[in-house]
Order: C-alpha cells, then structure tokens, then sequence
C-alpha cells in the first residue's frame, strides 16, 4: 500500500495524484468502450463479402444485438457494484473488469461470428464490473466531501469524454478504413494502456478501493463460494441457451428476445416501485419522493431511447445517407496543410511551456500535456493532408460529435446554472428533465427535415447531423448530470443504493429500446422514423413540463 504521503500528494492540477490514475483509466476505458460502439452497428450490417467484409445481417437484426448489448452493460453495473462491495473491493473490480474488457475487444478481433459474440459478451461482463467501481473510488479520494470532490469528478468526467472522442476517430479511421478488426484490436489495446496506467498509478490511490465490510474471513469465503457456484450456473445456461439457438435446436428470433427482456424489466421496475411505495415501511414524505423517482426514471427511460440512438439509426443515416467527402483542396494539398497546423501548434506549443513551467505540478502530467500537444498537431496535419487529397470521412468518427460538444459546451451549463440559482431562477429538478427531453426531440425533429428527400443518390449534409447532435447535448446536459444527483437527494436513507441502480435500469431500458426503434429502419424511412420519434420525445418533453409544478410539490423541501 502506498504511504499516505504519496497518495495525498495534490500535484494533478491542485488534485490528489490518485485522480490522475483514475483519469487515465477511464479515459483508456472509454475509448476502447465508444471506439467499439462506433463501429458495432457498421459492422453488423456491412456487406459479408468484399475488401473489408461485414457479418452482412439485416439492421433489424443488428439494431437488436446493439440494443441488447447495451442493455446488459448497464444492468450489470448493478452485480458489479455488490461484487465490489461485497467481496473483491473496488480496485480489484475495476482490474479485472479492464481485463476481461480487453480480452473481449481481442476476442472481437478474430474474424470469426463466435468469437465476435464471445467478445460482446465478455466486454458486457467486464464494463459492469469497471464503469460503476471506477466512479466509487473517484469518492474515496476526497473524504472530505465538498466542492472540491465535485470539481475532481469534474476532471474526471472531462476524461471520459475525451476517450469518447478519441475512441471513436481512431478506432473508426482504422476499422472502417482499413479492416473492422483492426479497429476492434485498437479498442483491445486502448483498454491494456488503461491497465498499465491503472497498475502504475495504484500506488497513488491511497485506501481508495478497498474492500470496507467487517465481515469475517469465514463469511467471505462462503460468499465467495455461494457466488461463484451461481456465476457458474447462469454462464453455463447461457452457453447452453447459445449453442441451441445457433443449432436451430430452439426457433428465438434476436428481436424476439429484446421485446421480451424490454417488457420483463418493466414488469419488475412497476412491481418494485409498488411495493416499496405501499409496503416498503416509509412514511408519507419519504413515498411521495419515491413517486417522484418513478416518474424521473420513466422520463429518463424515455430520453434514453432516443439518445443513444447515436450509435444505431444516426450512425446508419451517416453511413448511408450522409454526403462524408472532404476535399480535394489546392490550398490543403499544398502549404495550406502546414500553415492550418502551425495555427493551431502555437497557442498549442504555448500551454504546453507553461505547463511545463509549474512547480505545482506532477512530472508525468507535464510530459502528458507536452505529448497530447503534439499528438494533436500530427493527427491534425495528418487529417488537413488527406483533405487536400480527397478523402472520404468515416461515419463511425462522427460519433465524436456528441463528446466534443459536451466538453466545450458541459462548463457553460455549470455556470449557466449557478447563474440562474443566484437570482432563483435555477429551474427545478423536473423542468430540466422536460427540457432536456424538449431539446432531444428537437433534434429529431432536424434530422426529419434533412432527410426527407434523403438517398442513396442525394446524399444530404453532414451539418444535419452536427445540428442533431448539437440539440441532443444540450438535452443531455439538462437531464443527465442532475439525474444521479437526484436519485442521491430524494431517496430514503435507506435505499439511496437501490436508487442509484434504478437510474443505470432506466438507462439499460432506454438502450433497450432505442436498438428496437433503430431496427424499424430496415421497413420504414428514416424521415418517417426519425419524426416520429420526435413526436413521442417531444410529447413526453411536454408532459414533463406541465407536471413540473404538482411533481415539484412531492418533492418537498428538496432542490
């Protein structure tokens, strides 16, 4: 364990050093986790035969396997945060998590259907454990609480959408370019540099992670055995429900399987929120807050399933019907390209020395400024020389949109807030929940229009798309970062874990359905879908909005 000397030390950017450690992890994790998604759904659909080959299955087919994948990355965020708590400890959760996510994105990279399967499976398993255990220990960091510990996972959230962004333009430019696998392996290898980070780092992180029980040897061994014997059992059904289903043994259609786990999930949300509300023992305040909650999760089920869309039917409408070509340019293919990357090499260059001059700071973050920066002046000479040629953009690095406007655009919205709650403006919990559904179905609403007269052979504006995604961030930025926070500030003491599950349950549920409503791509026009969607986000957004003043009095003295 490291001394407390070191594990405090607060040299990253006025922050404990172990953030940094944390940072790098989720940053490596996240590019192998969108860099993946980015390419999933192309790479379902594309042709079985040719240059670079597909699996070649129908969008149906391929939308329900994304909305299934994504489904189970975040329901088993919940096993994958008791397993932390109850046995392992988060730093050993989050280790083993990274390596079976590693091993799934190499599994992935054999072009085999089996091993593409055995790969999705095997990144579902390791996300649930990593992505909720990672966040936890961010916590543990800051025992002091405070606005300090909401500026650490500020830096820390600013790292996630940085391997957003990065994920899906590497791994998309070698994937969709060159060979799906390739890019898949990039994914592989994102998530081993986030291990070798998170393994040098460790030294830093202090008593964070640690399992906390007093819980005697004894009974961890039992535990241990009672759930390693079930992890057995359901692996070992899974595996036997597999192999029938790909026999033929047994006749169960993929989007079969999706509608049926869409409708169980429901049935077991509405059961468990009636019996908590009418026998889970709480007073009246407290089941009024729960009715809250169940109206919170039901509107952020609902903004789910259209946003995360991204990486399904807008992906699609960017592969197909989205006109992706750059250039040629004469100024960009002469000294055009030098001249763009000395612009942004200079400001770049500067940073970077006055960076490099502080005393405050940690080495390694010095030397990782001074690499980004340099990085990014290739990667931008690199991008503006193929431009000049000619070059045609992958649709999976557009999927990089979405975390580039959150990073701009999420420190604007903190201080939008902050400005209208000192003047007791701040909208309530509620509103910003209607807004953000408002402001997603808005951007359906664009993409309806854009693609209206849409085709094969009148490819339509990329600028469609980046509008879209501009209105679904700033729908994002009104309902998710208050989503969690609210779970947190309505739920009984007593169930502020089960709460805190709900939200990653609403979240898996829109996943869900979001992969069904891109299925319906294969039958109907995008215009159609996409303006229909639009019109049951928007009505939702609506509804949120005019119950905003009778759900806010449920809410009680709770901002």
């Amino acid at each position: 364990m490291a001394n407390t000397n070191t594990a405090q030390m607060n040299d990253f950017f006025g922050h404990p050093r172990g953030l940094s450690t944390l940072f790098f992890t989720e940053l490596w994790e996240r590019f192998s986790y969108y860099g993946m998604r980015a390419l999933l759904v192309l790479f379902m659909t594309a042709e079985a035969i040719g240059d670079n080959p597909g699996l070649g299955f129908g969008v149906a087919e391929a939308a329900a396997i994304y909305g299934l994948y994504t489904f189970f990355v975040y329901v088993l965020s919940l096993p994958g945060g008791w397993i932390a708590d109850n046995l392992w400890g988060q730093r050993k959760a989050v280790f083993v998590g990274g390596c079976i996510i590693a091993a799934g994105h190499f599994s992935m990279a054999v072009p085999t259907t089996t091993f593409f399967f055995i790969g999705l499976a095997l990144i579902v398993i390791g996300t649930g454990l990593l992505k909720p255990n990672v966040s936890t220990m961010v916590g543990d960091l800051y025992p002091e609480g405070g606005a300090r510990r909401d500026a650490g996972f500020s830096i820390f959230y600013m790292g996630i959408n940085f391997g957003a962004i990065l994920g899906p333009l590497l791994c998309g430019l070698l994937g969709e370019g060159y060979n799906w696998h390739y890019g898949f392996t990039l994914a592989g290898f994102g998530m081993v540099l986030g291990l070798i980070s998170y393994k040098i780092g460790g030294k830093y992180l202090g008593t964070a992670g640690d399992l906390k029980i007093d819980d005697s040897e004894e009974v961890l061994k039992k535990r241990s055995k009672i759930f390693y014997a079930v992890v057995s059992v359901i692996g070992a059904a899974v595996v036997i429900l597999g192999f029938l289903v790909s026999s033929g043994a047994i006749s169960l259609a993929l989007t079969t399987i999706a509608q049926n786990l869409g409708l169980v999930a429901v049935v077991i949300t509405f059961a468990f929120f009636a019996y908590i509300i009418f026998f889970g023992g709480h007073n009246k305040e407290e089941k009024k807050r729960l009715g809250v909650i169940f109206w919170l999760f039901i509107l952020a089920a609902l903004f789910w399933s259209g946003f995360e869309q991204a990486g399904s039917s807008l992906n699609l409408f960017a592969a197909d019907l989205t006109d992706r070509s750059a250039g040629p340019s004469t100024f960009l293919g002469g000294f055009g390209a030098i001249l763009l990357s000395l612009f942004f090499a200079i400001p770049l260059a500067y940073y970077s020395y006055k960076t490099f001059k502080r005393d405050d700071l940690w080495s390694i973050a010095k030397y990782a400024v001074v690499f980004s920066s340099v990085g990014i002046v290739a990667f931008l000479y690199w991008v503006f020389s193929q431009i000049g040629a000619g070059w045609e953009i992958p649709a999976s690095t557009l999927q990089l949109i979405n975390p580039t406007f959150i990073v701009i655009f999420a420190p604007l919205f903190g201080m939008l807030w902050t400005w209208l709650a000192s003047r007791n403006a701040n909208p309530s919990i509620p509103v910003k929940f209607g807004l953000g559904l408002l402001g997603l179905a808005a951007g359906f609403f664009v993409l309806a229009w854009g693609s209206a007269n849409a085709s094969s052979t009148n490819l339509v504006s990329p600028a469609w798309l980046i509008v879209t995604y501009f209105l679904h961030t700033v729908g994002e930025l009104c309902l998710s970062p208050v989503g969690l926070s609210s779970m947190t500030k309505l739920a009984p003491k007593s169930r502020v874990g089960q709460m805190m599950g709900i939200w990653f349950v609403a979240a898996a549920l829109g996943n869900l359905i979001a992969g069904l409503v891109a299925g319906q791509l294969e039958n109907l026009a995008p215009s159609g879908l996409f303006q229909t969607v639009a019109f049951i986000i928007g009505g939702g957004g609506i509804v949120a909005l005019l119950a905003a003043r009778p759900v806010r009095k449920l809410m009680g003295d709770i901002e």
